[in-house]
């Protein structure tokens, strides 16, 4: 094998190798600092990419700069198509993590109106406000009682439970879990019961998505036709009216 040929394909290698390390560098978090635990005298090993990653922003970008030079030594058409390929792989991850982040908050948001029924539950027990949600967050079984639990480790570390349902529904911004944090902080601000505020938001939210499930069900129609004429139609009139069209044509001639 020809030496140009072996070290052109070393190089490509290389380059490959460099644009992956670019692209971990470009997608990384930003810097995270973390004090050492007080007893810990020698701090434990971190990892390249955990380096990067801590580092600041000016230096990562210029990592990747200099991870891709070797990239415009490689012959054409390959300085065009790795960053290309870069670019797209990075648009796919950016959707990649929008779509399952959309994911998460239809599965956060479909368990609101268990949560309200489990909440109305622990207040007709006798149960306040708080320790009726540390209760209510027992009763559930997917993301939102993750998010939940998170809240009350905090309070349970001294936090306030107010501010923290709070910071929760800034995070997820979910209309009806932003509902559901006001209701049981004006009970318990006016001392009014929460049993029927959450029993009643209960019922609007469920009428209001049975609502939407319908409005939905109104819409496939419309929906469908579209592909129907445009897509269903057209292979039909191929696959019945064309052959028998053809076959009149030739037995006239």
């Amino acid at each position: 094998m020809n030496v140009e040929v072996v070290g052109a394909i070393g190089l490509a290698v290389a380059a490959a190798v460099c644009a992956v390390a670019a692209v971990g560098c470009s997608v990384g978090s930003g810097a995270r600092h973390r004090l050492p635990h007080p007893r810990r005298v020698v701090p434990p090993p971190r990892s390249l990419v955990a380096t990067l990653r801590e580092s600041s922003r000016p230096v990562r970008w210029g990592l990747c700069f200099v991870a891709l030079l070797p990239i415009l030594l490689l012959p054409w058409p390959l300085p065009l198509v790795l960053p290309i390929g870069v670019g797209v792989g990075l648009v796919l991850r950016r959707a990649a993590k929008t779509r399952s982040r959309q994911r998460y908050l239809r599965a956060v948001d479909s368990e609101v109106p268990q949560l309200l029924d489990l909440l109305a539950a622990g207040s007709s027990a006798g149960l306040a406000a708080p320790l009726a949600l540390s209760r209510a967050t027992d009763g559930l079984r997917g993301p939102l009682a993750t998010e939940l639990r998170r809240v009350t480790r905090a309070v349970d570390l001294g936090a306030r439970w107010r501010d923290e349902l709070r910071a929760l529904t800034e995070r997820l911004d979910l209309s009806d879990l932003r509902r559901a944090v006001a209701v049981i902080g004006r009970t318990e601000t006016l001392g009014s019961s929460l049993e029927e505020a959450t029993a009643e938001l209960a019922a609007s939210v469920r009428q209001a998505r049975r609502a939407a499930v319908m409005e939905r069900a109104r819409a496939a129609p419309v929906k469908m036709l579209f592909p129907l004429v445009f897509l269903v139609l057209p292979a039909f009139l191929l696959l019945t009216v064309v052959p028998v069209l053809l076959t009149t044509v030739q037995s006239i001639r």
